[in-house]
């Protein structure tokens, strides 16, 4: 057995180092595989983020569009805030002008009032004064309730010269 030995050993070895390398080998593919795979879900991923990156760009622009919008409606909402208040201030002093115009009125109602009261008055007064008088000379009543009527003539109707158009001058007296 001693010469079968050695190539037994030598075939032992030749087998342990076929083994080896068939785990290498299958070891290799396996690490192969997986590096495919690494490789397919990297590729997806790149995809993925590429997708991503695109709709952040779009999402951006989207974002500057609404801020410009709002800005925009910022703007408008404070013109129409100043319109409003000018409106308000006018409003305000519109209504404080009829208010002095309505005090004025009442004013001067009262005014009048005040001179009728007094023209009535003195009408009463004056009207005392003339029957006073009247009934000092024996005279009747000219202030009755009961007024006579007088029948008045008609005044003749007095003819009106034609001025021809353009001739003439116009009095205002």
């Amino acid at each position: 057995m001693a010469p079968s030995a050695p190539r037994t050993r030598a075939a032992a070895a030749l087998r342990m180092k076929q083994i080896a390398l068939d785990n290498q080998g299958r070891t290799i593919r396996r690490l192969r595989a997986q590096l495919a795979t690494e490789r397919r879900g990297l590729a997806t991923t790149n995809k993925e983020l590429e997708d991503t990156q695109v709709a952040l760009e779009a999402s951006h622009k989207v974002i500057v569009g609404l801020t410009e919008i709002g800005l925009s409606m910022s703007k408008k909402i404070e013109k129409m805030k100043v319109k409003k208040q000018i409106a308000k201030a006018n409003h305000v002093e519109c209504h404080q002008k009829f208010q002095a115009r309505i005090h004025e009125a009442e004013d001067s109602m009262q005014a009048q009032h005040l001179i009728i009261e007094a023209l009535v008055d003195e009408k009463d007064s004056l009207l005392q004064t003339i029957q006073g008088l009247q009934e000092a000379n024996n005279a009747p009543a000219p202030f009755d309730d009961e007024w006579e009527e007088e029948q008045e003539e008609e005044p003749e109707e007095e003819e009106i010269e034609d001025i021809p158009l353009g001739e003439g001058e116009i009095d205002d007296e």
